[in-house]
């Protein structure tokens, strides 16, 4: 098997260093493109790749059998629109991106028909609050959630033979519809982020203007700060992405936490509050 993956960033060098380290394999070359030129050297370097491609060699006809679009949403998009019309059946499309609602209406307009390559839509939930390839690492995905999103009920061979792959990189593999997938990755991951990136671009603004101040927030700051604000680390480049294409359960999510904290607020003096302690220890009790 020859799978091509494009955007060497984290993600996909973890992707191309997990198949690299799986063993009774029959060997699987992994080619890669990425529009950093140092990312794509870099991943090469780490073994991540066998061979890296320029990006006109990228939508040759028989450039993979498998092709991993490990781009932001956005250029996933782009990538779709660009393969589509040179690759054939036989020939599967995937990706990772962190919305699916629109990456699975182009792909039913653009693939899984009579004469048409096939495509997987995918989201491995697992990361890192920063990119690049460096950071990248085989066991990335070992224990996490790895969701795919039907963009019809058929699996052909190599849809299954890369399911299978996915399951050897130690991930949980679970099936989701675009709707409820990004409806709850608005809860459990896109949320979380936002909340982080308010939290700490409110303490930076707060603090800035005194040095003293700031001083004493990062001597004091112990573990829970740096958690809660962990994610504010992560990069605008992959968020905006995220953010255009399920802004919608996004902007409800946010909506609801604000109300939450409002009545927080308003019960700082009151039994209530120990009641939404009782209602939070309850939900860390179910992991």
């Amino acid at each position: 098997m020859r799978v091509l993956i494009v955007g060497t960033g984290l993600i996909g060098a973890s992707i191309g260093l997990a198949l690299k380290s799986l063993e009774g394999e029959p060997r699987i070359e992994v080619l890669g493109w990425d529009s950093k030129a140092s990312e794509l050297t870099k991943a090469v370097e780490i073994g991540a790749l066998d061979k890296a491609l320029d990006a006109g060699d990228v939508c040759k006809p028989d450039a993979a059998d498998v092709f991993v679009l490990a781009t932001p949403v956005l250029p996933i998009m782009d990538w779709m629109e660009r393969l589509a019309p040179v690759l054939g059946e036989g020939q599967l499309v995937t990706d990772v991106g962190s919305t699916k609602r629109e990456i699975v209406e182009r792909a039913r307009k653009l693939f899984n028909q009579p004469g048409c390559a096939r495509f997987l839509a995918g989201h491995p939930m697992a990361g890192k609050e920063a990119g690049g390839c460096g950071l990248a690492e085989a066991g990335l995905f070992r224990g996490a959630a790895w969701l795919f999103t039907p963009v019809d009920e058929e699996r052909t061979d190599i849809e299954r033979e890369w399911i299978g792959l996915v399951e050897r990189f130690g991930a949980r593999v679970m099936e989701l519809d675009a709707e409820r997938h990004d409806e709850v990755c608005a809860w459990v991951s896109h949320l979380p982020q936002m909340l982080s990136t308010a939290l700490a671009a409110l303490l930076e603004e707060t603090f800035a203007g005194d040095p003293d101040g700031m001083a004493a927030v990062q001597a004091i700051g112990g573990r829970a700060l740096r958690e809660t604000t962990r994610l504010g680390s992560s990069p605008y480049s992959m968020w905006r992405d995220v953010a255009m294409t399920n802004a919608e359960p996004i902007a409800e999510a946010i909506a609801a936490l604000e109300q939450r904290l409002q009545h927080v607020r308003e019960n700082l003096r009151t039994p209530e509050l120990r009641e939404e302690f009782r209602t939070a220890n309850r939900f860390r009790e179910k992991r």
